[in-house]
């Protein structure tokens, strides 16, 4: 009982808005300070954690994928390929909104990075489909949805977090998770195409002269098409490990900048430094998440749950619904790392305990997370995309967009459960 109140202090003082990592660390000291059967031995095996995870080679691919995400962000590329998708596909009504789609896809797959992606879209596409005449609900919901394909698509960050929480291979997990994300890609589409089919002023079709040569379409596509391949298939390949890629993917972005003429020290420079606070914010809620994991086990809260699932209810499936419903409804309040590192830790035991396959349920969680970015009042890519439009679209605009991507992610979580061989088909 007193773990479960533990819990809840816990993610009360997030709701006030006090720092995760603090929160966490804070009310672990908190509770075995006022806990007799506690005491702060507890803590006496945490500077061996900690040095575990700063000396964690999986982990260290973080930062590196960060930084490539940075650079390719400041490259010009995202522009480049949008013009060049637009032209494509103008004429088509919902071309330009499959385009972004597209585009977003590509960047998911160069960067991983969600803020990047959705702050490049909403400066280049919003006003191009605001121009055209999009439905503003339809524009902001398929540019805050495809930039949060770097979620799901590999290389993802958050594919790397969970790889070393549930001690499962990154690289099966890049590879699981192709089809999954492939598969929303689909859906986005699919919707923009039949929105646009039966009410053609919500995405009209481009009328433009201007053309583009199939040569110059490929000189756009096939670099950032290169590096992903590098990247990926060197994972897939067994040649080399996420942290060997993601290095390489780093020498990758600063020669594709090179390549579009951006490169110069203001962009290393945004690049070294961004990295170090987004890494140093990942990492400092990790290990306010390891010391609070810490005193919630010494207090019996993971057996307590493990219990409850395991005895008290003993069915697989209802707790793969209980637990996509918790990270779902939780996505509402919290960001995605703190989830990873605070409730996947719980729930891991309970699926050792059910023979749940990992990679697939780490899908599943991945999946799940993607729509944390997207459901108010706290989604970040809400935030980026208002951030970044200023006064051209309203909030309520953006919200009235985002629910049918909303339901589309959970369209395609259920069909990743209905059919798991979507993740295990280049496994």
């Amino acid at each position: 009982m007193i773990a479960l109140i533990m819990f809840c202090v816990a993610l009360l003082l997030l709701l006030f808005g006090v720092p995760v990592a603090f929160a966490f660390g804070g009310v672990a000291m908190m509770f075995a300070f006022f806990t007799p059967d506690v005491g702060f031995e507890v803590f006496n095996i945490l500077p061996f954690r900690i040095y575990g995870i700063m000396g964690n080679t999986t982990l260290m691919a973080v930062p590196l994928f960060i930084m490539m995400g940075l650079i390719l962000e400041k490259s010009g590329m995202a522009e480049k390929l949008l013009m060049s998708m637009s032209s494509l596909f103008k004429g088509v009504r919902g071309g330009l909104g499959v385009s972004v789609v597209l585009v977003g896809a590509i960047l998911a797959a160069s960067t991983g990075i969600v803020s990047a992606s959705v702050v490049m879209m909403s400066v280049i596409a919003l006003p191009l489909m605001l121009q055209a005449g999009y439905n503003k609900g339809l524009a902001s919901g398929t540019i805050a949805a495809s930039g949060t394909l770097g979620q799901i698509i590999p290389p993802s960050i958050i594919l790397i977090v969970l790889g070393d929480v549930m001690s499962v291979s990154v690289g099966e997990l890049f590879m699981g998770a192709v089809l999954p994300g492939l598969t929303l890609v689909g859906l986005y589409i699919m919707y923009i195409l039949i929105r646009a089919f039966i009410n053609k002023e919500d995405a009209p079709a481009i009328i433009s002269e201007e053309k583009i040569s199939i040569v110059a379409l490929l000189f756009t596509i096939i670099p950032p098409l290169l590096l992903m391949v590098a990247v990926l298939g060197s994972i897939f390949a067994g040649i080399a490990s996420p942290t060997e890629s993601a290095a390489f993917g780093v020498v990758g972005g600063v020669l594709l900048s090179a390549l579009n003429k951006t490169l110069n020290f203001e962009m290393i420079k945004y690049a070294l430094f961004e990295t170090m606070k987004l890494s140093g914010m990942i990492f400092m809620i990790l290990i306010g998440a390891t010391t609070f994991s810490l005193v919630f086990n010494e207090l019996g809260g993971t057996d307590l749950i493990l219990e409850f699932f395991s005895h008290d209810i003993g069915d697989v499936w209802v707790f793969i619904g209980v637990a996509m419903l918790a990270i779902f409804v939780l996505g509402f309040f919290i960001d995605f790392i703190e989830i990873s590192f605070i409730i996947v830790p719980i729930l891991v035991p309970v699926m050792d305990a059910f023979g749940i396959d990992p990679i697939w349920f780490a899908v599943l969680i991945a999946m799940n997370l993607q729509a944390s970015f997207l459901t108010p009042p706290f989604g970040l890519s809400l935030f980026f995309l208002k951030g970044a439009a200023g006064n051209s679209i309203t909030t309520m605009d953006i919200y009235k967009g985002i629910i049918p991507f909303i339901l589309l992610q959970l369209l395609g979580l259920g069909l990743v459960i209905m059919f798991p061989d979507l993740v295990f088909a280049f496994i």
